[in-house]
């Protein structure tokens, strides 16, 4: 997701990992590629932090720090198990561009 969201590559590479709402979601985030750097950096994004919590079997809820530059952003996502594959169902960034 993070190489999408700094426009690395084409949202179409996450089909078949990534399902319904947080699909049409993502789609939507793409074209503005919210973690590509600002100004003149054109520092890749990096993950800095990623944890998870298991709210029932089967799913997991999970967040993840990304640097973008000198900036600092947020992801949380889903990720539910359907036919022995982990599906993410569900996106949510720090802030709307």
């Amino acid at each position: 997701m993070l190489l999408v969201l700094s426009g690395q590559c084409s949202v179409h590479t996450l089909v078949g990992y990534i399902a319904g709402p947080a699909f049409d979601r993502l789609t939507a985030l793409a074209p503005t590629a919210p973690f590509r750097p600002c100004g003149t950096d054109r520092t890749t994004p990096a993950v800095l932090e990623a944890r998870g919590t298991k709210p029932c079997p089967g799913v997991i809820e999970a967040f993840a720090r990304i640097a973008t530059g000198s900036r600092q952003r947020a992801m949380a996502f889903r990720l539910e198990r359907r036919n022995n594959r982990w599906i993410c169902t569900a996106v949510e960034l720090d802030t709307d561009r």
